[in-house]
Parts: structure tokens; sequence; C-alpha cells
């Protein structure tokens, strides 16, 4: 009798994805060089998006064999990363890191009690015209403090974090990449932090709304950071399952990456977005152009966005280059739109496949914020090469968008056909697909 071990079978399945991956590639990345055989000593390669430029992006590559170190646990997590300092580096993770696993309750203030604060903020009672203020706001904002300070960490230069296998994941956790230099974060699959203590804004709107903070990952004024084959979600806490207080969803989450504050040579790889609303943001702030100006240089490539609402990216300032990307959108789900164009932004989007629903058109793919140029070319709706500039305008005349980013791209190692896309990026694409 044969005996079918399932530890085989994934091996078998993933070594069959690398094979397809391989064969449907361009005949450039064919031949190109093998990537070492230790994942956790691969250096992003050259001409590969915007974080090779000049340096490249090393991470801990370099470290010596005192300087790999294997977590199982966030407590050991964090300990290596406030004491390993600057010299090169590499973490991995085994299994599920979770910064949150004590609950919410863990984090409450003394004298904090959500029903009185749901009590002293009724609108009916506090109405909608100024802030929220008083004791039970005071002992939200300490108890967010708390867990601020608990799933919070900050990540060293030259620094590689990666999964060991296929199952690694960070649950819960703010992951900050600031002010630093020469990172990188793969294979890990991060559970989007969930807000315990979101604050209720009774001005944001004609009603009111929940406000939340943290996001899975920040790069935050550093330069040089790939972050691939990772995937980015709401895990066991979609937004279905919040629920709504004052009328207003209870809103949990914030992003799930955001690169802003002068952040500049990024490139984001075969990573899976998926089930979250405000997913990417490139640059934070319409008034930041004296950091951000000539910065946010970030390249997205052969990433999967599946079942988001929206910013997939939104730009703002940044030379993004997003190409080879697939945008999947299902019937049931909330929609707003996938690139968002924004002050003084210089989006580029090429040979990307969009996969949308009868009830979604194509010209609600791309969404003005502000008046900026945009190229947009090669890309494929549903397989058929759509011209995204022209069917936006068609759609909305008072948001026409301008043709032309002004630049470009020239790092791009690898580019597949638009059409190759969906079947590339869905074999390879996410945490455990490292090939």
């Amino acid at each position: 009798m044969t005996h079918h071990h399932p530890a085989r079978r994934k091996a078998v399945a993933a070594l069959a994805a690398c094979t397809l991956l391989a064969l449907l590639a361009t005949p450039a990345a064919a031949h190109a060089k093998p990537a070492p055989k230790d994942p956790a000593r691969q250096t992003l390669g050259a001409d590969d998006g915007w974080a090779s430029e000049g340096p490249g992006t090393t991470g801990g590559a370099a470290a010596g064999a005192e300087r790999v170190y294997t977590v199982s646990t966030w407590a050991q997590f964090r300990t290596v990363l406030e004491e390993s300092g600057d010299a090169p580096k590499i973490i991995k993770v085994r299994g599920v890191l979770d910064a949150t696993a004590a609950g919410c309750a863990a984090f409450e203030a003394d004298g904090y009690r959500f029903d009185q604060y749901l009590a002293d903020y009724d609108p009916a009672v506090w109405g909608h015209d100024r802030p929220v203020s008083g004791p039970q706001e005071d002992l939200r904002a300490a108890s967010a403090a708390r867990q601020a300070e608990a799933i919070t960490v900050q990540v060293p230069a030259n620094t590689t974090i990666i999964g060991e296998g296929r199952n690694a994941a960070v649950n819960g956790a703010s992951l900050q990449i600031k002010d630093v230099d020469n990172v990188i974060v793969r294979n890990l699959t991060f559970e989007a932090p969930l807000d315990c203590f979101p604050q209720w804004d009774p001005t944001d709107g004609a009603t009111g709304a929940w406000n939340s903070e943290y996001d899975a990952v920040v790069v935050y004024g550093s330069t040089h950071v790939w972050l691939d084959h990772n995937t980015f979600g709401d895990g066991r806490y979609p937004d279905a399952t919040l629920p709504s207080y004052y009328g207003e969803i209870y809103q949990q989450h914030d992003g799930l990456l955001d690169i802003v504050r002068g952040a500049n040579h990024v490139t984001a790889s075969w990573n899976v977005f998926r089930d979250h609303d405000k997913t990417l943001m490139i640059g934070n702030s319409d008034s930041a152009g004296s950091t951000d100006a000539g910065k946010l240089k970030v390249t997205l490539h052969h990433n999967r966005f599946e079942s988001i609402v929206e910013r997939a990216p939104r730009v703002r300032f940044g030379q993004v280059d997003t190409y080879n990307n697939h945008y999947v959108v299902t019937e049931d789900q909330p929609y707003v739109y996938a690139l968002g164009i924004g002050q003084d932004s210089q989006l580029v989007a090429e040979k990307n496949a969009f996969t949308l629903p009868p009830s979604v058109s194509a010209g609600r793919i791309l969404k003005k914020w502000k008046d900026a140029p945009v190229t947009a070319e090669g890309n494929l709706v549903n397989g058929a090469r759509t011209d995204l500039i022209a069917v936006h305008n068609a759609e909305f005349p008072e948001e026409a968008l301008r043709e032309g980013a002004g630049w470009t791209p020239a790092l791009r190692a690898r580019v597949d056909s638009a059409r190759a896309v969906p079947v590339l990026v869905g074999k390879g694409a996410g945490a455990g697909k490292l090939c």
C-alpha cells in the first residue's frame, strides 16, 4: 500500500508551482541568476524595483552565524529587535507570534468601562458639534497607549525578518520600519492589528465615525525596504464581523501597509493583500510636500489584491510603479476603487490584470483625489485590453484624469504579459510560496 504523506504533498505542490512560474516567465527571467539556497540570505536582485536603486537592499544577509536568531514567541521577537542593534542580523520567525494573545482586557486602564463610554458620548447626549472629552475619553486614550506599547515594535537597520516554512505569522502587531535603511521582510502572514479602543469622533462627517489606529507594517522615513512574499489581511476579524454603535461600524482596523513621511526606494513584490478596507497608502498627507516631494519612490509588482475596498494603492507625491499585479473584486464585497491619484503623484500602472464582477465598471478602477498625471497602459480588464484613463474619464467626466506621468520606469528586472499575470500571481504570490 502506498502512503501519501501531507508534508510530501505540500512539498510537491510547492515545487510544481515554482516550476510553473519558471515555465511562464519571460525568457530574461528564465535565465536570471538563481537565488541562494537559503532564502534568509537572499538579497533583492538587480533592477528589481525602486529598492534596488543605488546600493540596493541586502537586509541582514551579511550577518554572522551568531547574529541569526530564531524566535517563536512575541516576547522573543521584541527582545531581539530591541537588543540587536544596527549590525546585520537575520530573524527567523517560527510559528505564530501573537501580540494580543492576552486579549483587549489586558490593556484596559483602571476605571475604563466601554458601556460607560457609550453612554457618555451617545450623540443623543453629546451631540455632533464637538470632539469627545472627559474621564472616559481620557481612560480610553490611556488604554490605547498601553496597547500601542505592547503591539508596536521598531525594526532596526540592516535586518532581514523571514518566516520559516509555510505557516509563519504575526498576529495583531504593528511593525514600524522607521528612519532606518536596508530592511527585508519576507514569507510572513500578517493579521491586521485589531484596535481595542477606537475613538468616537462625532464631528467626522454628518453622523460621526469610529477611528482606529495601527497598520500591520509602516515604512516611515526609511530607505531601501523590500517586502516580498507576504500575506496581509484581516484574518479572523474581517470588517463584516465587527459590531456597530451609534449606527456606525465599530471600525477596529486601519491599514495593512503604509509608506509615508519621506520613505523612499521601496519594492513590494509577490505579496497578497486581501479582505481589507484601507489597504495600502503611499504618502499620508496633502500638506507633507516638504518631506515627501522627490521621495516615496515605490515599486509594486506581482502582488494580488483580493476583496479589498480601496487604496491599492492611494498615492501622494511619489513616483510609483505598479505593474504585473492582479486585482480581484468579488460580487458581494464593498468596493470603492483600486488606484488612487493624489496630490502631486506620478503613478505608472502598466500590464496589470483586473477581474471585476458585472456590478463594477472598469471606470471605477482609478479614483481622482487631486489633479495629477498618470500613465496607464497595457492593462487588462476581464481579459480585454482596456484604457483605464479613457473609461474613467467617460464615466466620470467631472473628475477627468490627465495622461502621462512624466517619467518612465527603468528598474524592472522581470515584466510579464498581463495575460499571464492571473496565473503567475495566483500560483506564486503570498506567504509560504518562496521558490
